[in-house]
């Protein structure tokens, strides 16, 4: 039997002795990562889909799993054998999973098993996303949510243990910013918002706020742990087993506390002030409820919550001197990486040999030979032809093809440095492209340039500026479903909020000192993709008498293909746009080259008029 319809009939077992009606996976764990560690892989384990993204629901007799834009095509390949059916998210006629509840329990009520019951684990969903599901589920016919099961514990034989990797100290050359300086900013934040203490649960968030690192997260540079700041202590909750003597010795000068990560609950229990911000959108439901429950369940007085976004985010997003410094250092180190990687590719295709897999793999390389590289930032996608139209392909040996000296491959990578994370797409022609391919390579660039090229009012949110990107696409009927722009973490998170740069409203301000990426792209099933992106620092432009002004500054450093380019698409201030950032990479980048690629450089930043048509 396919493993996963076995699990399936493991699940509704349980389900069955439960008196469940469905069984709820979201993809997030216990600190609402975007990536997680192995052991709360539950959608996927269920499922057999490993994007990021996405929700599977099993009822008793039909399954089904809900992911946006960047996973449809690879969904329906990973999917194929299985119970579920893929439902696309944002797609007309695509169910909501309450409403798809409702109809399939509504189908059942004539039978034995006519449960209006449905689980979800509360430990793996944040307090907002579980209110929501209550009230929505309330609206179908009265179904009601259980959050206290677990039902992999029972069914995931070999489950992947919570890791166990040793943290490490970042030092304060990069941070530059100390943990007790940090930590007295968070409490003059909280005093703000009437907040005598607050649980800190994101990840990054508390890497950020320790000034330590870790490796428990696929190419995201942190550790599990909870964070438990009072207005007199703070506590870390972490396995104890994962602290090094220094790292030790660290916290205690630090005057962070340290207890075991599976006592956070009996901390909040014992909390003391009188009242703590949780943030309902990081916090899970179960802690959450823990501490709503305090003096109701126990003789613990009670205490008050505090709704609001941890003041965390805002401070890690605005980057101070340093950080700024070692972004710009280690975009200069990646784009020496990328030319070497450039001059490669074109020969290596034309000699055969190469495939998308190969061309990962030699890129990394390239990477790894760079002064504090520590591992690449996310999993390379590396899609040619009508691969690049899967959003977010990640090729394997069952899916990887030749590279040809024709087509285009798009290639979107970055790496972990000590002093900076980076983030880019170039999209590469190999030898000849159609008419076709040459339009929305132009398009897209155009697209790209007038992004980052961009002026726009302080406190102006991404949403605002989102249609700067994509005015030029929606002209020829073009568009694209992933969003423009994400915050990049300081050898952190790739994906770092709340500044987000998409059609989807969200209010958070782009602020001087926020990095953000500019990725606009073109996505044409079983044909090809195009996209590029480079990681932009937020900084002030000019003011007048009506305010202040920002603009972007490219951080990433690497030229950008001439060769797919219709120069008679582009307006003659887009024309100098590119040639400027190519004058800038071409001044950066020529010092720390020499031979081959150094003329290589010299020919790629040359200004697009001299080529001839």
């Amino acid at each position: 039997m396919n493993t996963v319809n076995q699990r399936l009939e493991d699940l509704r077992e349980v389900m069955r002795r439960e008196h469940l009606a469905a069984f709820i996976f979201p993809s997030t764990d216990p600190h609402q990562g975007e990536y997680i560690p192995d052991h709360w892989k539950g959608r996927e384990f269920i499922s057999g889909f490993n994007g990021s993204a996405g929700t599977a629901v099993v009822t008793l007799h039909s399954a089904a799993l809900w992911t946006d834009s960047r996973y449809f095509l690879a969904a329906e390949e990973q999917l194929r054998g299985t119970e579920f059916q893929l439902m696309k998210l944002k797609m007309p006629g695509t169910p909501t999973i309450p409403q798809w509840l409702g109809q399939e329990i509504m189908s059942a009520r004539n039978t034995r098993e006519n449960w209006t019951e449905v689980g979800i684990d509360g430990t793996v969903s944040s307090t907002n996303a579980v209110r929501e599901l209550i009230a929505d589920l309330r609206k179908e016919n009265g179904i009601t949510l259980r959050t206290n099961l677990d039902p992999l514990r029972l069914i995931w034989n070999n489950r992947p243990p919570i890791p166990e990797n040793p943290v490490e100290l970042f030092d304060l050359s990069y941070a530059g910013e100390s943990t007790p300086d940090k930590i007295a900013r968070i409490r003059k934040a909280l005093r703000a918002q009437h907040a005598d203490g607050m649980l800190m649960s994101a990840l990054d968030d508390i890497a950020w706020t320790l000034n330590l690192r870790g490796t428990d997260v696929h190419c995201n540079p942190v550790f599990v742990s909870y964070l438990l700041i009072s207005s007199k202590s703070v506590t870390l909750y972490i396995n104890k087993a994962k602290l090094t003597p220094d790292v030790s010795a660290y916290l205690k000068g630090a005057g962070i506390q340290v207890e075991d990560y599976s006592q956070v609950e009996n901390g909040l229990r014992d909390y003391f002030e009188y009242n703590i911000l949780l943030d309902p959108d990081e916090v899970n439901y179960t802690l959450y409820e823990t501490v709503r429950n305090k003096g109701v369940r126990n003789s613990c007085p009670k205490t008050e919550i505090v709704e609001e976004q941890s003041p965390v985010k805002q401070m890690k997003t605005v980057k101070n001197a340093t950080e700024i410094a070692g972004f710009k250092l280690a975009m200069l180190r990646d784009g020496i990486a990328m030319v070497k990687f450039l001059c490669w590719l074109k020969p290596a295709v034309a000699q055969g040999g190469q495939t998308e897999i190969t061309a990962d793999q030699r890129l990394t390389a390239f990477r790894a030979e760079q002064p504090l590289f520590r591992g690449i930032s996310f999993d390379t996608i590396a899609g040619y032809q009508e691969h690049g139209a899967i959003v977010h392909y990640e090729a394997t040996p069952e899916t990887d093809i030749t590279l040809r000296p024709e087509g285009l491959l798009l290639l979107d990578s970055g790496a972990q440095y000590l002093n900076g994370t980076t983030d880019i797409t170039r999209t590469i022609a190999l030898g000849p492209i159609t008419d076709e391919q040459r339009r929305i390579f132009t398009l897209v660039l155009k697209a790209h340039l007038q992004l980052q090229n961009a002026i726009f009012p302080e406190e102006a949110s991404g949403t605002q500026i989102d249609a700067v990107a994509r005015l030029v696409l929606w002209k020829n009927g073009l568009n694209y479903l992933h969003g423009t722009g994400h915050g990049v973490g300081t050898y952190l998170n790739v994906h770092e909020g709340p500044h987000q740069i998409r059609m989807e409203w969200k209010p958070a301000p782009l602020r001087p000192g926020m990095t953000v990426t500019d990725e606009p792209g073109v996505y044409l099933p079983g044909r090809f993709g195009v996209r590029l992106e480079n990681t932009l620092l937020i900084t002030e432009a000019f003011e007048t008498e009506l305010g202040r002004f920002l603009k972007f500054e490219p951080l990433t450093l690497c030229p950008i293909d001439k060769a797919p380019i219709d120069p008679s698409m582009l307006t003659d201030e887009e024309t100098q746009w590119l040639n400027d950032y190519h004058q800038l990479v071409f001044d950066r980048l020529s010092p720390h080259l020499e031979g081959a690629e150094l003329d290589w450089l010299q020919q790629a930043c040359a200004p697009l008029t001299s080529l001839s048509d």
